[in-house]
């Protein structure tokens, strides 16, 4: 926690971070002091309501298989930080097979720090020619997504193939 949070710090961007009630106490001392004019924690926010918004630079993520959807169904860059079980293979496809993020690397003790946050984060948001290709993919995936689900596409094709199995 308090890796993350000094990588933020260092990254002089604003940011949203939900951090639930009992992890709070596990923040730098004075961390929402000293962010209260760049960032705000939250317990909880509607995360689907927040990727959605057009400010979003960058979606933080721990890369469960619903967020990852959420921030390559609405174009948001990711910088991936999994922790366990699928988390490390859908990291592997924001990386390297989608290139809609990066993966911040642990050190030998497993952590991921401060610097690495924050050259992570940087690295998405600042652009560059690796941030811009990523926010390139990042928009073409969304584009992609937005085809299937609209009307004749490929998703739209496959519910109405469902339905009509299930009612005839």
């Amino acid at each position: 926690m308090a890796e993350i949070a000094w990588g933020l710090i260092g990254t002089n961007a604003y940011f949203l971070w939900v951090v639930r009630e009992p992890e709070e106490p596990k923040l730098p001392d004075n961390f929402k002091h000293m962010t209260r004019e760049k960032g705000l924690i939250v317990r909880w926010c509607p995360q689907l309501e927040v990727l959605k918004h057009g400010s979003v630079g960058c979606f933080v993520s721990h890369c469960g298989y619903n967020s990852v959807l959420e921030a390559l169904g609405l174009g948001v860059p990711m910088v991936a930080m999994p922790q366990w079980a699928d988390q490390a293979t859908n990291a592997k496809h924001v990386e390297d097979v989608w290139g809609v993020g990066v993966r911040a690397l642990v050190d030998e003790k497993g952590i991921v720090r401060r610097e690495t946050i924050k050259q992570c984060i940087n690295e998405v948001i600042m652009g560059g020619e690796r941030g811009n290709e990523i926010k390139k993919n990042s928009i073409k995936w969304k584009n992609l997504a937005i085809k299937a689900a609209d009307h004749g596409g490929s998703s739209d094709k496959n519910i109405d193939e469902f339905v009509a199995k299930i009612t005839s």
